[in-house]
This record gives structure tokens, sequence and C-alpha cells, in this order.
């Protein structure tokens, strides 16, 4: 089936960027999808997007590793006029394309000053009336975050507005956690594509039999290209040196290599045939951008990289060391670049011995087009199991809901979301409160909330059973003990929150043994809420009132289980006569469970014939 896919890309220095996302937009197209890709970087003469729409934005650039200062062509710093035409070209492109799937480069693990732009066509693409899959497009290796609570915020938007993550690269060779710290929410998001190659391209190679020096495609290799100028007098070696030299170095600079280039050295503007040229050479020089370690990887041949780390960039380094271990390429520290060292460094690049070139995952355009469809599919899959679900509630006369969060302790910044969300949605919510943990911070922390209703969560939250069988406090010992401790917990809650404290007994693990129910009426108890639906509304006197739908999938280890079984779940609660009842643990929740819970309350407020219930009303 053909897609349509909007691609959303900004190169601030090099070219990289948007050579990778021209060549997974060649790669859609050539597998028959409408591609339209939008670049907010210089025009780039050399990138090739032939058979997609090419947006060009007003573009921006920076200067060295200042890039929280964006100029535009004529070198001044962008305004707001500029800022708001790069958004109106993007929500236009948006519209025109009505694509399937939208991809952005590099946001929001990075590009944050850009990120207004960036969030414009997320919420843009989430809020149109069909279903988008929205993807992050990243290189295998990014630079860590600069400030304690970056990966958070990235998670949230994640979390929020994206489908999956793909990462152009190799686990095995470098996962994203070398780089970036990753969540088991965020690792569930995951798809490694293999590295992004043009194999397609065939490549004949232009011997040559020299020492080939790129720099990629802004000035920051301009010490690179004159420390090879100096290493090439000083080499003891006839071959000749040529150095490409990207179209961000300015013409001065240009003229200036020229004029100090010695005989054995040619210099010349970058060109199209590189591979080629790369080859056919006796060595390579380059930094160690993502582009540049895949066509060395695939020339196989010597290779001395200098990786760019001005302003604290990391990412070049670490890709040259994972590149070093397996034997692709030799190293010169920035700090330590001199013709001396970068001689020395080619001399023994040509004195290694050719070795197995490692078998590198370089399919990433096949891998990252199959994430994309797949993506597409999924988004279309999840939009109809919303679909279904809107479709049961509203063909239901009266439906009584009810919260119910368990584990709670003590006040922690997720109980403070637990009832920032309650505020927000304007729905009630009942606490099931551990007795024999409770804390002073909690009672406080709810003092002023008439929303909350307080449940008796057992005792200790303490698993008694055997080792082999499942999790339970409320049985596996002697009944007499297991009700004594259920009566002293249910006045220590009393004690604690008062009136607002109900007999209901929230059996940890939704575990009990059944022959402990007949006593806990004696005991004050007047409810029992367990999972699953209800055998009948009253139990040995007690009112039964149970949760249904959970959104974490603890059989895998946590996070947010499948929203398409979630909504399953939903759907066939509604099937049974009783009030429905949803079931969170705000201790253990990532930001993909906070952002469905979001949605599905979002979703529930839209049908008139919803009665959100608090615990005190349907216990009564």
């Amino acid at each position: 089936m053909s897609r349509s896919v909007l691609i959303l890309v900004t190169h601030l220095l090099g070219v990289g960027h948007l050579a990778r996302a021209a060549a997974l937009t060649r790669g859609l197209v050539s597998a028959g999808h409408r591609v339209t890709l939008v670049s907010g970087g210089r025009p780039a003469p050399l990138i090739r997007v032939e058979g997609a729409a090419f947006v060009q934005l007003p573009p921006v650039h920076c200067v060295g590793v200042d890039f929280r200062t964006l100029l535009s062509c004529d070198g001044r710093e962008i305004g707001e006029d500029v800022r708001q035409a790069r958004i109106e070209t993007i929500l236009a492109a948006l519209a025109s394309a009505d694509p399937d799937v939208v991809v952005t480069e590099t946001y929001p693990f990075g590009r944050r000053q850009l990120a207004y732009e960036f969030r414009a066509l997320v919420e843009a693409a989430r809020n149109r009336p069909r279903p988008v899959a929205i993807l992050a497009s990243i290189r295998d290796i990014l630079n860590p975050p600069a400030k304690p609570g970056r990966a958070e915020e990235t998670e949230a938007v994640l979390a929020r507005f994206y489908d999956g993550v793909l990462v152009h690269g190799d686990a095995v060779v470098t996962p994203l956690s070398a780089s970036w710290p990753t969540s088991p929410g965020l690792e569930r998001m995951l798809t490694y594509t293999g590295y992004i190659a043009d194999m397609a391209a065939r490549v004949e190679p232009i011997p040559s039999g020299e020492i080939l020096v790129s720099g990629g495609g802004s000035a920051a290799s301009l010490p690179l290209y004159r420390a090879a100028i100096e290493a090439a007098a000083l080499a003891d070696t006839s071959a000749r040196w040529r150095l490409l030299v990207g179209h961000g170095v300015a013409a001065a600079d240009f003229e200036a290599l020229m004029a100090s280039a010695g005989p054995r050295v040619t210099i010349e503007r970058a060109r199209p045939d590189f591979p080629a040229l790369l080859a056919g050479a006796a060595a390579s020089v380059s930094q160690a951008g993502y582009n540049t370690m895949i066509d060395l990887a695939r020339a196989g041949v010597p290779a001395v990289v200098v990786p760019f780390e001005q302003g604290k960039e990391a990412e070049q380094r670490l890709r040259a060391e994972r590149f070093h271990a397996l034997g692709l390429a030799g190293i010169v520290g920035e700090a330590d670049l001199s013709g001396r060292t970068l001689a020395a460094a080619v001399k023994a690049a040509l004195a290694r011995p050719p070795g197995e070139t490692p078998i590198l995952a370089l399919d990433g355009i096949a891998g990252s087009v199959r994430a994309v469809e797949d993506a597409a599919q999924r988004a279309e899959d999840l939009g109809q199991a919303w679909t279904r679900l809107d479709q049961a509630l509203a063909a239901c006369r009266e439906i009584r809901l009810w919260w119910r969060d368990d584990d709670a302790i003590s006040a922690t910044p997720a109980l403070d979301r637990l009832l920032e969300l309650s505020h927000r949605h304007g729905l009630p919510l009942s606490l099931a409160v551990i007795p024999a943990a409770v804390s002073a911070s909690l009672i406080e922390a709810v003092a002023g909330e008439p929303g909350v209703d307080i449940l008796v969560h057992g005792y200790a939250h303490a698993n008694h059973a055997p080792a082999g069988t499942k999790k339970q406090e409320l049985g596996h010992r002697p009944a007499a003990k297991v009700l004594a401790e259920l009566g002293q917990g249910l006045s220590t809650l009393r004690s604690s929150f008062g009136a607002r404290c109900l007999p209901v007994l929230v059996p940890p693990w939704n575990r009990i043994d059944p022959a402990l129910i007949g006593g806990l009426a004696a005991l004050g108890f007047r409810g029992l809420s367990v999972a699953g639906p209800r055998p009948a509304a009253r139990l040995h006197d007690l009112t039964a009132i149970n949760i249904h739908v959970d959104p974490i999938a603890w059989k895998q280890g946590g996070g947010l289980l499948d929203p398409l079984l979630v909504l399953s779940q939903f759907i066939h609660a509604l099937e049974h006569d009783e009030p429905l009842g949803i079931l969170t643990h705000h201790l253990v929740h990532d930001a993909w469970i906070w952002s469905f819970l979001d949605r599905l309350f979002d979703t529930l407020k839209n049908h008139a014939n919803i009665r959100f219930l608090p615990a005190h009303a349907l216990f009564a």
C-alpha cells in the first residue's frame, strides 16, 4: 500500500542530517511511497531527492558550536518573522502532503532551539482527522543530555506525541544507551534500522592511490584541512593528497587553503563522486561524522579520523572509538591534531595489514522503510481501536465508572502528578493506602483533597505465598492472624484520615483467601474490591465493586500495556452490568502510562452517558 510520508529535517553545520534524510526519502520513493521532504537548513547542491516533493524553509544555520544562535543566509540572527514563516511553511506542507507518517529528524532528542516548529508540526499532525504515525529519526549516537532533566523532558514529548523512534544504527555495535540514558519505556519505542547506506548505488572505484581528506559540509573542518596540508609536506610517502572542501567553507577560507597547499596537494570542492574516489584511495583522512564513517566501512580503505569535539561535542568521539574497536579507523584527537601527528597516523594506517572487514548492518534504508510502513499500519489499527471504544461507549445507556489507585504510602512527585491528573479531568479518585507504611506526608498531602477517598490496602503489602505461586498477603497464614492485621489496618487509617477512610478492603495483588471474606464485616468492613467481574453485588454483607481495566504490562516487566489490549479490556468490561473500574499504580507510572491515561480520560469525558462516581457513593 502506498503511503504519504512527511520528513522534517534541519541541518545547522554540515549536511549529514540532510543527507541521511534524503537517503531515507529516496528509499521510500523507491518502495512506492509519496514523500515530502521539508528542509530547514541552507541549500545543499549535492543532495538528491528525486521523485519526492522538496520544500525549502527560510534557511538557518549556526557558526561553530553556538547552536543557540540561529542565523539567516545574510549572517544575521533570525527574528520572529522568520520563525513564523518557517512554521507556516511547515504546516502548509503538512496540509498538502496529508501524510500517513510524519518523521522528525533528531527532535525531540536535539534541535531544542527549533523545538517550537517541531512541536507545531507534531501537535498539528496529532490533531488531524485521521490517524498519523509520528516517528523520530536519530543517528546511532547522540550527544548526551547537557542538563539534568533533559532526558525526562524528551521522554514526555515522545510519550505524548510519538509512536516510535528509528535509530539508524546497529544495536550490537552501539546501542543508544551508550550515548543517551534509556528507560524501559524508551527502549520499547526503539527500532534499530541498520546504518543508512545507499546500497542500491553501485560504486565503481576511481583508482588514484591518493590520501583523500574530507571534512563534511561545514567550516568546522578547517583545522583538519590545515593540518592535512602540513602533513602532506611531512609525509615520507610519494602519494598525493587530495582535499575535498565542503561548500559550507567560505570562499575566502577556501582560497587561503589553496594558497598554502604544497605541490603534492590538490584542493577542490566536495564532489558527488566522493564514494568512488574513496574506494580508489590509498587512505582516508576525515572527521567521524555518521555518513563519513559508513562510507569508510563500505570502502574498506585504511582510515584516520579526527572526531569533532568542540563545545563538548561527544558524538563523533564515541563513534570513532566504536569503529576503531572494529579495526575500521585510527584516531587522532582534536586536541592532538597537527601536521606531525596526522602524518604519523596516516603512515601507521598505511602500514596496518588489511584485516577482515567487519559485518555491519548497512541495510538501514530498507529497515527504515519497513519501520515506516509498520508504523502507518499500527497507527491505523490504533485509530480504529479508539473509534471502536467511542462507538461502544455511545451504544451504552448509562455507564458508571470509578478510578482506584493502589500502593499509596507517602507524598511523592508521582502522587502530585496523580492528583494533578485528577484535578485536570475533574475526576474523583479512590486511593488504596497501605496501613503499616502510611506516612504523615501522605496524610498532609490529601488533607485538602475533597475528591479523594481512602481505602484499606491490606496491611503491610507483604507476600506470604509459597515460592513459585502468585503473590498474596491475605492468605497462607492462620485466618485469625490475618484478620487481626486487617482490623489493625482499618483502625490505623481511620485514625489518620478520619471519615475519609472508607471501610473498604483492597487486597494487595487483588487476591484474598475466600475463607477470610466472611470475617471482614465483624471487623467493621463494609466493602471489598478486587479485579475482574464480580460474582455478586454483595458478598458476606460486603458491597463488591471491582476494577476491570489495568493499563500496566505487569507480565512484561512494567510500562504501558499495548494500548490495543487496554482498549479491548475496556470494551469487554462494558458488557458486565456493574460499575466499571480503572486501576492505576502511580508509583510505577512512566511517561507513556501518564500520557495514555490523559487521552483515555479525555475520551471518556466526551460521552454524556458516563458518570464517574466516588468510592463513598459506590460503597454507601
